[in-house]
């Protein structure tokens, strides 16, 4: 017993100084953590404000939990005294061998968050991205699905997705129906437009601002083109595009203005 008492006299300040340590280490591994989680709550917010699935923002709040937490470990650590240069080694190898292995998963991930902050589209809008168009149904962490109009689910990886142009077709409440329609170089050009005018102006699902356009646009080798080119709410493009069809052909029809077909005269020389 007097052998351990002598001992401790004389390491006391020894003692101290690693008792110090140790509660130092151990109020940073408690704050720490409480920042931990403080983050993680803050990230669940942020992504909860963007109406983000809870699946993906729960997940990333986890990451950012566990990058805190790591950084807390490392922090009492070396208060203790203990080298971390070498757990940080271990770690960055670790990260490393994890990240090739992954590489393409990392790099859905990284897109999908990407899709989530920046909100190029969202559930319901038709796009267009990665040379695939449907209507988006969900956009996951890895993955969004589209589904077409002729009913087929595409599962698209988001890297594909970020890295291709996107067309979002739903973003803008209106859009212009583009039509060509071609009449014969015998067709009366004033008496053509005007029965193009009066189709469009029988239509009720026309936008009235902007106002449509009909204007010659090509002398085309067969034909003289019409470009044709109203405006409707979005939600009406498709039924809107489809009668317009139907009802010019008629109307061109019954003013006796035919719409040609692609021909070519051939002469033929016969030789003596």
């Amino acid at each position: 017993m007097d052998t351990i008492m002598n001992w401790i006299n004389e390491n006391s300040g020894l003692i101290i100084h690693y008792a110090v340590q140790a509660v130092l280490a151990l109020i940073i591994f408690f704050i720490g953590g409480r920042i931990a989680k403080f983050c993680e709550g803050m990230t669940e917010k942020a992504f909860d404000k963007k109406k983000v699935d809870k699946a993906v923002g729960s997940f990333v709040a986890s990451i950012v939990y566990a990058i805190v937490f790591a950084a807390t470990i490392l922090m009492a650590l070396s208060q203790l005294g203990i080298e971390t240069t070498s757990f940080i080694a271990i770690l960055g190898a670790a990260g490393l061998a994890v990240g090739l292995a992954l590489q393409g998963s990392l790099s859905n991930f990284a897109s999908g968050v990407l899709i989530i902050l920046l909100r190029p589209f969202k559930s319901g809008d038709y796009v267009e991205a990665g040379g695939k168009a449907g209507t988006v149904k969900k956009i996951e962490i890895f993955s969004t699905e589209l589904r077409t109009p002729d009913n087929k689910v595409i599962i698209m990886p988001n890297s594909s997705i970020m890295g291709s142009p996107i067309t979002n077709f739903s973003r803008e409440s209106t859009r212009r129906i583009d039509l060509v329609i071609g009449v014969g170089y015998d067709a009366d050009l004033k008496e053509a437009k005007a029965v193009l005018k009066s189709v469009l102006d029988k239509e009720t699902r026309l936008l009235k601002d902007p106002a449509y356009t009909v204007a010659v646009s090509e002398l085309a080798d067969s034909s003289v083109n019409f470009v044709v080119r109203p405006w409707v709410n979005s939600s009406d493009y498709w039924p809107t595009y489809f009668d317009l069809m139907e009802n010019i052909k008629i109307a061109l029809d019954d003013a006796n203005i035919t719409i040609p077909f692609p021909q070519m005269d051939v002469h033929l020389h016969k030789e003596d």
